[in-house]
């Protein structure tokens, strides 16, 4: 293809439009465009990290259809673009994220009772997100503050990290509104981190726990004063960024893959991913850069 080629097309361009440090754009994207204005929540890129912020203070960052749909679809873009290897997902004012706007999305749900298609396909788009988390190469670091409940408390717990603030609370609440504890994968990943009996507490009462609490069972990564809660977050990401992102990337993989696998399945893949990894750049560099004592240059690749 000629010189000047569309930027969003798989052509040599992107080689040179893309910084030499970090994973390239992928080739694979097609005709698609990257999303210039995410209109549903504030998403900034600096130097590897992106820090996606809920925007709805007054409502104590509760989510709609539209928010779910654009956290389904940046997930997707994010590593497409090529520039960013971590994300951060924090909310402004007081609180996280308080789950289900009771007002814009349950009322709402209440009037599709005689349409249970549309029923499944909002409840299929919610699981889509949490998917998506869990199956994006990028590493999560969710910055909890104030409340994370419903869907705010899932969103939580598919991150990779949960940098949590003295002040957080998790409410896994969806019995408590009537419905399954059991939704967004919440019954999936909860047990898997704080074990059956934790999950099940939380997921069939819906109480609330602190942050003390949250840390004694298991569901801090890492628990700090609240005005300390961006640096630890952003410290988090940027060491995230700074690292090997293709040995992270398969380590997050296999570590959601590996969760039901049998042992000499594990093993095997283990095998295989190791083995892709030792013909990686970023395995040579460190050789070059333990030989000649300094710190690796790592390319993601």
């Amino acid at each position: 293809m000629e010189e000047g080629a569309p930027y969003d097309h798989p052509t040599k361009t992107l080689a040179a439009l893309t910084p030499a440090r970090g994973p390239r754009m992928s080739p694979f994207r097609g005709s698609a465009g990257l999303t210039g204005d995410w209109r549903h929540f504030a998403l900034d890129h600096r130097d590897g990290v992106a820090t996606l912020t809920f925007t709805r203070p007054d409502r104590l960052n509760a989510l709609t259809f539209d928010v779910y749909a654009d956290l389904r679809d940046v997930l997707h873009e994010l590593p497409l673009r090529g520039d960013t290897r971590a994300l951060v997902l924090r909310g402004e004012g007081r609180a996280f994220c308080s789950g289900g706007d009771v007002e814009e999305i349950i009322a709402e749900l209440l009037g599709m009772r005689e349409r249970p298609d549309q029923l499944l396909d909002f409840t299929r788009m919610t699981g889509d997100v949490v998917k998506a988390m869990r199956e994006t190469p990028i590493p999560i670091v969710a910055a909890v503050h104030g409340i994370a409940a419903g869907a705010g408390s899932v969103l939580a717990l598919a991150a990779d990290f949960r940098i949590v603030a003295r002040s957080a609370r998790f409410a896994f609440l969806f019995t408590k509104v009537g419905l399954s504890g059991a939704d967004m994968g919440a019954a999936y990943l909860l047990p898997r981190i704080v074990g059956v009996g934790h999950a099940s507490r939380l997921l069939l009462l819906g109480d609330t726990i602190d942050a003390a609490q949250a840390e004694r069972i298991g569901l801090v990564s890492e628990l700090v004063d609240d005005d300390a809660l961006d640096d630890a977050a952003t410290a988090t990401a940027r060491r995230l960024a700074d690292g090997p992102a293709f040995a992270y990337a398969t380590t997050k993989s296999l570590i959601s893959r590996e969760l039901d696998m049998p042992l000499s399945a594990a093993l095997e893949l283990d095998a295989t991913t190791q083995a892709l990894l030792m013909g990686s750049a970023d395995f040579r560099e460190f050789h070059a850069a333990f030989t000649q004592q300094r710190q690796p240059n790592w390319r993601g690749r």
